[in-house]
């Protein structure tokens, strides 16, 4: 692999930023069916995006004409890319999971600038959610996503996918083959039972078999296509997919592997996995595939994986002068920026504040389809949202989080997405206290969630052996319920929050506004960038 500079690493990443649009920029965890506490095969995914709208998409099964043709959009600009034949049957779709609780999220990784296609009709958006109104397993939809990249060309840069099922979870990498050229480039790997995932805008898959196509798929010619560019010489099974098509430097490990890392370093503390390689060491050690996690994880542990800030890490972002005097672990743009000659970054953690949506998806084998699959849905910054229960078998999206109640450049109450971004941007001013008043409040609604399914999926059960219909819409209302209740609860956060901490003064439990200090450490660099500025003299003695 050619080594970069680190400078030079930040300037590549951000014309990458550039070239592949806002989405450059989120989070994937996987939990194969082994690892996680009950059986649930989990995936997480945070769309994160500075023009994002979150709201929770719905699409109804249906079926076709023969002849019937698919206008395909692209995801991120609703740019027109052309028609495709629609097939006769396409299943229903809530968010990024569909009926048969297949589930999909994605990183984009960029890669080669000279591998993307503008003349392919599929970018990576059409493809998830095609994919998903076609496919009742995880490997169907691998099929389905390659077969029509080959068919009509793959449009956006290079792209991460994760795909699961309610008995396996499997990470696909893909890109293009450059301009006017159909197909593309890929590789699909299913992550072992009892290990965990993750990506995070970077290419992840290396080395991998080439001869185990229960656990390994790939393009026929994703080889001899570099072979052919000059890209790769070695035997075979030397190839290394990420190496090739998009060569790690500096900005994508920091931005990118860093989260992986932390994924990692938090579920499977025992390996004591080094951080230098995700500090931009480019001899350190590379950190591998997928991990045995110390514990098996629940829905509830993935959420946490997916509110990281680097706490108690070399990363941490609580620890510098960016914080400001209550510890905020968020920077607003640009990352990366210079004040006389002198080149300077900021870190980006799994939780960040330009989140459109997030969600975490539980596909299960022992429960009915309807009642088995679960996306738990949030919008905004993951550490600020409440993960509310969507189950994939619902008739209808509740209000607040539909397509159509509100929109990106508009303020709304009646929006879910709206409603947590005043929340959690009020609370950036004064962090280190309202996240307690923020959290607080999130965990009683998440904890009443989980103690509130195994009754509600026992209800449904018993409803679905007479009449499948009525178990669907004794969770449509549930879920709808939940949904409504927590915009609620949300908004009354928020308008207790601008009564408590009114002009900066917290008030006490009676009511009255208090004046604490800054911390001590914020002082001590007023006086270190101030000078004698704000010092007090001392009075001198007759």
């Amino acid at each position: 692999m050619q080594k970069k500079s680190g400078y030079l690493g930040l300037i590549l990443l951000l014309s990458l930023v550039l070239f592949t649009g806002d989405l450059f920029a989120c989070t994937n965890i996987l939990v194969s069916k082994g690892a996680s506490k009950d059986g649930s095969v989990i995936i997480s995914y945070a769309a994160d995006s500075h023009s994002l709208y979150g709201e929770l998409y719905y699409t109804p099964a249906a079926l076709h004409l023969s002849g019937e043709e698919l206008e395909v959009y692209e995801w991120d600009t609703g740019k027109y890319l052309g028609k495709i034949p629609q097939v006769r049957q396409t299943y229903s779709v809530i968010g990024n999971m569909n009926e048969y609780q297949v589930a999909i999220g994605e990183t984009t990784f960029g890669g080669r600038r000279e591998l993307h296609n503008p003349d392919g009709k599929m970018d990576y958006g059409s493809l998830m959610y095609i994919a998903l109104q076609r496919s009742k397993t995880a490997q169907e939809a691998i099929s389905v996503m390659t077969t029509l990249v080959e068919e009509f060309g793959y449009y956006s840069s290079g792209e991460s996918f994760s795909i699961s099922d309610k008995n396996e979870v499997w990470i696909l990498e893909l890109i293009g083959k450059g301009a006017g050229v159909k197909g593309c480039l890929w590789v699909a790997r299913k992550i072992p039972d009892g290990y965990i995932c993750a990506h995070a805008n970077q290419s992840r898959i290396r080395q991998f078999p080439l001869k185990d196509p229960k656990n390994c798929l790939y393009g026929k010619d994703v080889i001899t296509f570099a072979r052919e560019k000059g890209w790769f010489s070695g035997k075979d099974e030397e190839f290394s997919f990420a190496d090739t098509y998009a060569p790690v430097d500096f900005g994508a490990l920091r931005f990118c592997e860093a989260r992986v890392w932390s994924v990692f370093n938090r579920a499977a503390s025992s390996l004591e996995l080094s951080p230098a390689w995700v500090m931009g060491n480019l001899k350190a050690e590379m950190m591998p595939l997928w991990v045995k996690p110390d514990q098996k994880l629940s829905v509830r542990d993935v959420s946490e994986l997916m509110r990281d800030h680097y706490t108690g890490t070399p990363m941490d972002m609580t620890k510098d002068i960016g914080a400001g005097p209550y510890k905020a672990p968020y920077r607003w743009r640009p990352m990366t920026w210079e004040v006389d000659g002198q080149k300077g970054f900021h870190e980006r953690a799994i939780s960040t504040q330009q989140t459109g949506f997030s969600f975490i998806t539980q596909s299960r084998a022992a429960l009915p389809d309807p009642i088995g699959g679960i996306i738990w849905f949030g919008v905004d910054d993951t550490y600020m949202t409440v993960y509310v229960p969507m189950y994939c078998g619902i008739r209808e999206i509740p209000k607040p989080y539909a397509v159509g109640t509100g929109r990106f450049n508009a303020f709304s109450w009646d929006s879910a997405f709206w409603v947590f971004n005043f929340v959690s941007n009020y609370t950036y001013s004064r962090y280190s206290d309202m996240v307690v008043d923020v959290q607080r409040v999130q965990r009683q609604l998440e904890g009443e969630f989980e103690a509130m399914q195994p009754l509600i999926e026992q209800e449904a059960m018993a409803l679905h052996e007479g009449s499948p219909e009525k178990a669907r819409a004794y969770l449509t209302g549930y879920s709808t319920k939940q949904a409504l209740e927590t915009v609620k609860r949300w908004r009354n956060l928020g308008e207790n929050l601008i009564y408590k901490y009114l002009d900066g003064n917290p008030k006490n439990e009676s009511g009255q506004p208090t004046h604490p200090e800054y911390p001590k450490t914020w002082y001590k660099q007023v006086i270190e960038t101030s000078g004698d500025r704000y010092k007090v003299p001392e009075e001198k003695k007759d």
